[in-house]
């Protein structure tokens, strides 16, 4: 369990995170950010993409695209919990989605046949009512997905997906970067030279990129 966040004082960065609650990548990442809230003077806010909204209307692979079509759902219901709840039920409801979605293993599952199970459970696991998993197949909150969506990604550009992230840069500007993809979530002080390098890269005028090729899936622990 993670004590309690470092306290905020005047110099406390805000970071922006946007994830969807089916992505392993935006899950790691995402606790790695709370790792870093404990050693550094950081407090973050929770946002959605969607990773169907992304891929819309492009030549994926059947079985990508089936995943993309159920992947609506856990989203969905995430921006519903955020328009009737408030803004505090975000990080609740997303953590118990991932928990059961990456942690237990049941995404494996859920890809195929539907995540209807999980987000039920993920509703019960922090008190929300259970009628909030209709809106995984409305598109009732469509607008205010998409308001979110571009919110985040028009900052970053097209060439990325999701974890995307909104750090302090130079001057006081804001520096939007896809990342960082991390496996296992770096734990305490390890969390926090992870953000410092994250500063020190939004700090430098005209920094793109730095990447080399993945060689293992996400470790979840």
């Amino acid at each position: 369990m993670l004590n309690d966040p470092a306290p905020a004082t005047d110099q406390t960065a805000r970071v922006d995170f946007w994830f969807d609650p089916v992505c392993p990548w935006a899950w790691l990442t995402s606790r790695w950010m709370l790792e870093v809230e404990q050693v550094r003077p950081v407090r973050t806010r929770w946002h959605v993409m969607s990773l169907a909204l992304l891929n819309a209307g492009r030549d994926l692979p059947e079985g990508y695209q089936r995943f993309m079509d159920r992947a609506w759902g856990p989203v969905r219901v995430v921006t519903a919990a955020y328009a009737e709840h408030g803004e505090d039920v975000v990080l609740p409801l997303y953590t118990a989605l991932g928990r059961r979605i990456h942690v237990e293993g049941g995404g494996a599952h859920a890809r195929e046949v539907g995540f209807d199970d999980l987000i039920t459970g993920a509703l019960a696991d922090v008190g929300l009512p259970e009628e909030l998993c209709k809106a995984a197949h409305s598109d009732e909150y469509d607008e205010r997905l998409r308001e979110s969506h571009h919110a985040g990604m028009d900052a970053v550009g097209t060439e990325v997906g999701t974890p995307v992230i909104h750090v302090p840069g130079a001057d006081g500007a804001t520096v939007a970067f896809f990342g960082p993809v991390v496996t296992p979530t770096p734990r305490g002080e390890a969390a926090g030279r992870l953000w410092d390098g994250t500063l020190l890269v939004a700090g430098t005028p005209g920094f793109y990129e730095l990447k080399r090729s993945r060689t293992t899936g996400p470790v979840f622990d």
